[in-house]
């Protein structure tokens, strides 16, 4: 999963595709790269981050994916907000990629009606909080708790097991000790549905590494082979060409 985001502040490449033909630009670029699906988010949502409103993520997000769902590559679309879900999904994303794990009001009613795949993700606090010393008595069994339970929302929505991902929230209200406890628990999450894995540039590698943002690629390679190796079925990542490269020759020596 190639990474576009349309945002001045996320925290890794915001303000870098804010202009839509710069980052439909971007969505092809990755898609030759190799990536098998494209995640456009219009609001973002690192440590610290500032809602934005439902027009101006609906601003952000919708020229970018009219531009890039004729690439022949399916379209995600990150988004806590059912106003934003229903517009996505009427302009043919293929994916609704919920960090907030469709608890807003309104959230399934917005996606229960279409096709779509779903990705759960796990968040303790909001953004603007999440960072500030989390606790957890046991990390796993909260998370695959939380996930559980959405599970089971989804259900009774009469959403089907089949249409959903879900994603363990690597560093969204954790800290190192808590992200590096869910990666060896993969195998163990994977269980309650496919996991989508979104590790790439955060600060955990630069934890590992000492690196800054912008020197954490060969840690992000690393974390999304072990990712893969633990079970996840989808790697979400900035740099897809070397993410790409690095899977298959991996594979090869398996």
């Amino acid at each position: 999963m190639g990474i576009v985001n349309v945002t001045p502040d996320s925290f890794s490449d915001g303000g870098c595709f804010i202009d839509p033909e710069s980052a439909i630009a971007h969505g092809q670029r990755l898609a030759e790269e190799g990536a098998d699906i494209l995640d456009i988010g219009g609001e973002s949502t690192r440590p610290g981050a500032q809602p934005v409103s439902p027009q101006e993520e609906l601003d952000r997000v919708m020229p970018v994916l009219e531009g890039v769902r004729g690439l022949g590559v399916p379209v995600s679309v990150d988004t806590m907000k059912p106003v934003v879900m229903r517009a996505a999904i009427e302009a043919g994303a293929a994916m609704i990629n919920d960090v907030y794990g469709f608890r807003a009001p309104g959230a399934w009613e917005a996606v229960k009606d279409s096709d779509c795949s779903l990705c759960i993700m796990h968040m303790r606090g909001e953004p603007r909080t999440m960072q500030d010393d989390p606790h957890y008595d046991d990390v796993v069994a909260e998370v695959e708790s939380f996930l559980l339970e959405r599970m089971a929302s989804a259900k009774a929505a009469g959403i089907a097991h089949e249409r959903i991902f879900i994603d363990p929230g690597f560093g969204f209200g954790k800290t190192l000790d808590h992200n590096l406890a869910l990666m060896r628990a993969l195998p163990r999450l994977r269980k309650v549905a496919p996991v989508l894995v979104g590790v790439s540039r955060k600060r955990m590698i630069g934890v590992l590494t000492g690196r800054d943002i912008q020197d954490r690629m060969a840690g992000s390679l690393a974390a999304a082979i072990r990712a893969v190796e633990n079970g996840a079925a989808i790697v979400r990542v900035h740099d897809v060409r070397e993410t790409t490269d690095a899977l298959k020759v991996w594979l090869e020596m398996a």
